[in-house]
């Protein structure tokens, strides 16, 4: 799959993705996922951007907080908090966020693809961890084990058939 825009459509879109900058004018936005050799449903493409905004959150963050999200209308503080813990997709259109709220209970959000909206909080690292986790770093190295993968299996594939 060439990666390179082929219509003016897809060049004002390549231009507009990741548009982000601070007050002090820097570019906060994270890259864009490399294209996959595959086709990919919505909602995997939206969980590998997702990672990669996670990544970026915990970039900026401090030693002693950790990324979470949060959430409008939750009843009380603690249902509107969800400490992240994993993301993960099943296709074609639903997004998986896993963690634990904020009173510890482990907890699943189902979101469909066309409702997704993620408030990315930093709230202190619980007091029995010595270290901050940063789950954005984890599940970008597993994305990118997987196109690796990816890739090989292509590779085989293609040898096979020569």
């Amino acid at each position: 799959m060439d990666s390179t825009p082929s219509t003016t459509a897809e060049a004002m879109e390549a231009h507009a993705l990741n548009r982000a900058v601070d007050a002090e004018g820097r570019d906060t936005a994270p890259p864009v996922p490399a294209p996959s050799k595959r086709p990919v449903s919505p909602a995997e493409w939206a969980c590998k951007r997702l990672v990669l905004y996670i990544k970026a959150f915990e970039e900026r963050l401090d030693a002693e907080h950790e990324a979470a999200m949060g959430f409008a209308g939750g009843p009380g503080g603690a249902q509107g908090l969800l400490r992240i813990e994993g993301v993960g997709f099943s296709a074609p259109d639903l997004v998986t966020f896993s963690g634990r709220d904020g009173t510890g209970v482990p907890s699943t959000l189902v979101q469909h693809v066309s409702q997704l909206n993620v408030v990315m909080r930093a709230v202190p690292r619980p007091p029995e961890n010595s270290e901050a986790r940063r789950i954005g770093f984890r599940l970008a190295r597993a994305l990118e084990a997987e196109e690796v993968a990816e890739e090989e299996a292509v590779g085989d594939r293609d040898a096979e058939s020569a």
